[in-house]
């Protein structure tokens, strides 16, 4: 599991590698039954049906971390003098909200809450990118062999969900899901979509206006993926180079004592720096959720 006992490649490959639970596919010596896949080719053959277990452990593990010390923040708020949770929670809780009414401008109470989720879950998602590549997967590797009697070579343990698209793509696809659905709640099926073929091209002819729904429901379909695409593939884009970087500069280490205290400061560096990245993509999806969704509440008139 070391750098020391693997090429660099083998390394990274290691590092960027899910565990992964599936249905070993025709040809295998396990061919019907459900297990681990042991390498990336094993994983890209169960299909789409494969589970990465990491990720999903990682995201529930957190999504559950946030909602234990808010709910505790919530059942001990006092109107007294507040203590250190009570006031970080209330400083997000108002940050979310107050973001919701610069660029909500309809009326839903889920909105905020949704908001607050959204950015709370995804920062402790975004989070775990801070801790030290090696330190979870070698204990995730010793577990497995010593318990489970696993080549430790092929337990695999990615630890931040958010270099894996699977799961950004799955809370874009939720925000999208959403979106659609206040769309139709809020416009009605037939508003909805004079909203897909009316716009952005218009005409009193009633015979140019036919002309101007295909090309209009194109150019607003298009717009319409772009927005689960933009939200997924911007937080996966920039988590998975912030772990490439962290990775690559792990490999420092066995290069030499030198080499190891430049890589040192390099990864320190690199870490604050990186707070920052975190914290931003958290505030993106958040906000841009909350566009869509103030989208979505937009009627007609308001084109």
């Amino acid at each position: 599991m070391s750098a020391e006992a693997q090429t660099a490649g083998e390394y990274i490959k290691h590092h960027l590698q899910n565990l992964t639970w599936g249905r070993f596919a025709d040809g295998h010596e396990h061919a019907g039954h459900w297990g681990f896949a042991h390498n990336a080719d094993e994983a890209r053959e169960m299909g789409f049906m494969a589970i990465n277990v990491d990720t999903m452990f990682w995201s529930i593990a957190l999504g559950v971390l946030f909602l234990y010390f808010f709910n505790k923040a919530a059942k001990s708020a006092t109107t007294g003098v507040p203590g250190g949770l009570q006031n970080f929670v209330e400083w997000v809780v108002e940050f979310a909200d107050n973001s919701v009414k610069g660029a909500f401008s309809g009326r839903n109470a889920f909105i905020a809450p949704m908001a607050l989720t959204i950015f709370v879950w995804v920062f402790l998602i975004n989070f775990m990118d801070l801790i030290p590549v090696d330190w979870l997967p070698r204990m995730a590797a010793w577990i497995g062999h010593h318990v489970f009697g696993a080549d430790p070579h092929h337990v695999f343990f990615r630890v931040v969900p958010s270099t894996d698209p699977n799961a950004t793509f799955g809370m874009a696809l939720a925000v999208f899901a959403l979106t659609i659905f206040y769309s139709f709640k809020k416009k009605g099926p037939v508003g909805y979509v004079s909203e897909l073929t009316l716009h952005p091209f218009s005409s009193s002819n009633k015979l140019l206006q036919l002309v101007f729904i295909p090309i209009n429901f194109v150019l607003e379909f298009v717009s319409l993926l772009a927005k689960p695409l933009s939200l997924s593939l911007r937080l996966y884009g920039n988590m998975f180079a912030g772990e490439m970087i962290f990775i690559l500069i792990a490999l420092m280490y066995g290069g030499g004592w030198a080499l190891g205290i430049f890589g040192g400061f390099l990864q320190m560096g690199w870490a604050i720096f990186h707070i920052l990245i975190i914290t931003l993509q958290a505030y993106i999806f958040m906000v841009l959720t909350i566009v869509y969704m103030d989208l979505a509440y937009q009627t007609d008139e308001d084109h």
